[in-house]
């Protein structure tokens, strides 16, 4: 029911770049034009660039890209690679003098992953772009995901390995879908499947975070800023970007349901909405799927792996 990729939208375009010797990567989500596009961040420790545009108070509706990134506050360089090649096609806001890209991104913290000294530069974000296709459909260790690890509460040796996750599911004519890099403090939960996906296991023992506090057995230090789960959530129905910022916050209903503890002090979750206006559509009906797609997402990251 809830299989399929974020390309499922019509007109959206997914492009990886990735370094796997160094564990790191970007992922770029292209909308097409006439977009409207919202933003909710949780958490204590976001890292991102551009959000504040999607405001509603603020004048700009539409976006050129979505970048997802690894290397934390250092992967927002490869927003710069990705405002470059939209630039060079001529897409972006027009000045008068040429175009400025609109390119919001959000960060999450994979640095001790493999390597410290490794992040998404502008090369790589300028490459994610040129390999953007609506016909992506690749899970798991790709883009983004690279570095992702969740299940930190006893410390990140004992991080259990995740990545890029998507759903998509069509209701009433209607297509809802969401893309997520999976980088969570917390222990993750199969809404679907009703089983727990990543825990930490001691001597073979799965602990929940309810037991490992119990026991003293949580790290707050050692999973301190390894964190930080990224989601865009389309869907091809007509909505502002009042209502889009809306369900934005609505959507992290899904990371809610999925990860134990989740927008803790220790991750900066961000969730980007974007809808490509083609359909009339209720908005309590988005209001009960893209959780749901969330959440499928959320469990395809480790699935796919």
């Amino acid at each position: 029911m809830y299989s399929g990729y974020i390309t499922d939208v019509k007109g959206i375009a997914v492009g990886h770049a990735e370094d796997l010797e160094k564990g790191t990567g970007v992922t770029v989500i292209l909308p097409p034009k006439g977009n409207t596009a919202g933003v909710d961040v949780r958490g204590g420790a976001p890292g991102t660039r551009e959000c504040v545009l999607l405001n509603p108070t603020y004048a700009v509706d539409e976006v050129h890209a979505f970048v997802l990134s690894g290397g934390s506050a250092y992967g927002l360089e490869a927003a710069s690679g990705v405002m470059r090649g939209l630039r060079e096609d001529k897409i972006g806001f027009d000045v008068g003098v040429g175009v400025v890209p609109i390119v919001p991104s959000a960060v999450l913290f994979d640095l001790t992953y493999k390597s410290a000294d490794a992040w998404p530069d502008r090369a790589m974000g300028l490459d994610a772009y040129k390999r953007a296709s609506v016909h992506e459909k690749r899970q798991g260790i790709v883009g983004a995901g690279t570095g992702a690890t969740v299940a930190k509460s006893m410390g990140v040796e004992y991080a259990v390995k995740s990545g890029v996750g998507s759903a998509s599911i069509k209701v009433g004519g209607v297509t809802f879908a969401a893309m997520v890099a999976l980088n969570a403090f917390g222990n993750i939960y199969d809404v679907e499947g009703e089983k727990w996906l990543a825990e930490p296991v001691v001597d073979g023992k799965a602990f929940s975070v309810e037991e490992a506090l119990a026991e003293g057995r949580v790290d707050f230090e050692k999973g301190k800023h390894q964190n930080t789960t990224l989601a865009v959530v389309a869907t091809d129905g007509r909505f502002s970007k009042t209502e889009l910022c809306k369900l934005a916050s609505i959507s992290h209903n899904g990371l809610a349901r999925s990860i134990v503890p989740v927008h803790t002090s220790l991750d900066g979750d961000t969730i980007f909405t974007v809808a490509t206006n083609e359909k009339e559509c209720d908005p309590q009906l988005a209001e009960v799927y893209m959780p749901k797609v969330v959440a499928r997402a959320v469990a395809n990251a480790l699935l796919s792996n």
